[in-house]
């Protein structure tokens, strides 16, 4: 009998092989939604009972906590800001006035104040039911994961890598780097991070059924890179714009739906805003090929 294929085999044929990424990721959703489906026996919906799963997407930080949480961020970034500042002083190159780091950090205060004020509120239309205020323990969850991202991408040498062979893979294994090391690694981190969005799925669910994760999820996730300006062909993009199409998307079909909009008018208008990402990216493409 020989030996099962370590799971990592589909990330090893899409690096080797050249199979285009979307397509497997579209073979490995489908895939996936199969086995979901033998677990779930054909229709079996399993409700999540461990409290910490469900706090994720459900439960809110303490007012006193969110103001804790906001002076360490506002600190740490001024730390960051201050540092870099520093050390570009030190290697003989520009840096930026104290005036426009000053207002960097008092932005992100304000911002981060306002935020936080707003989110403090109570939201529950019945106290006595239900206390809803606080800032929602996802926000951080998905703070550090976006503060780590970016870290990764445009701080290490690893995240250079990633970018120089997303624009360029011949070039870039001209020029050292391990190309199917650094997108099997890529597809690992892609991996593990739809993972962490699932557990945020499931959590927000409070069960998991044969649709969770299904419908529009693997599109409209595509559709949110693309519209925070991660490029299709490969080389650009940040972590950020992928969180700022998010909330794109979740605007539109959230703030659609309680203005009353029928689904098909939601879908219309994510496919055109879409539609517009991506061709605002190739028309820069093309620009920039022709400079």
């Amino acid at each position: 009998m020989p030996p099962t294929r370590p799971p990592t085999a589909t990330w090893c044929r899409r690096a080797k092989i050249g199979i285009p990424s979307f397509v497997v990721t579209l073979a490995a959703f489908l895939g996936f939604q199969g086995v979901v489906l033998i677990l779930l026996k054909e229709g079996t919906n399993i409700s999540i009972q461990d409290q910490t799963i469900l706090a994720i997407a459900n439960n809110n930080l303490s007012p006193a906590i969110g103001w804790v949480l906001l002076a360490f961020c506002v600190a740490a970034y001024a730390a960051i800001q201050i540092r870099q500042n520093h050390n570009r002083g030190r290697r003989g190159l520009t840096t930026a006035p104290p005036a426009l780091l000053a207002v960097r950090i008092g932005g992100l205060a304000v911002l981060g104040a306002l935020a936080v004020h707003t989110l403090n509120q109570e939201r529950s239309r019945n106290v006595i039911v239900d206390s809803l205020k606080g800032v929602p323990i996802v926000v951080p969850v998905i703070a550090v994961l976006l503060v780590a991202g970016t870290f990764l991408l445009q701080r290490t040498s690893f995240g250079l890598h990633i970018y120089a062979v997303g624009g360029n893979a011949e070039a870039a294994r001209r020029a050292g780097i391990n190309v199917a090391a650094i997108r099997i690694s890529a597809f690992v981190i892609c991996s593990s991070l739809a993972a962490v969005g699932g557990v945020i799925a499931a959590s927000r669910g409070n069960s998991v059924d044969p649709n969770t994760g299904g419908s529009n999820v693997l599109l409209l996730a595509v559709g949110a890179a693309v519209i925070g300006g991660t490029s299709l062909f490969g080389g650009r993009g940040r972590v950020v714009d992928a969180v700022l199409g998010g909330m794109v998307v979740a605007v539109i079909q959230n703030g659609m739906g309680l203005m009353g909009y029928s689904s098909g008018v939601k879908y219309a208008v994510t496919g055109s805003v879409l539609l517009l990402a991506a061709g605002v990216d190739a028309l820069s493409r093309r620009r920039a090929v022709q400079r």
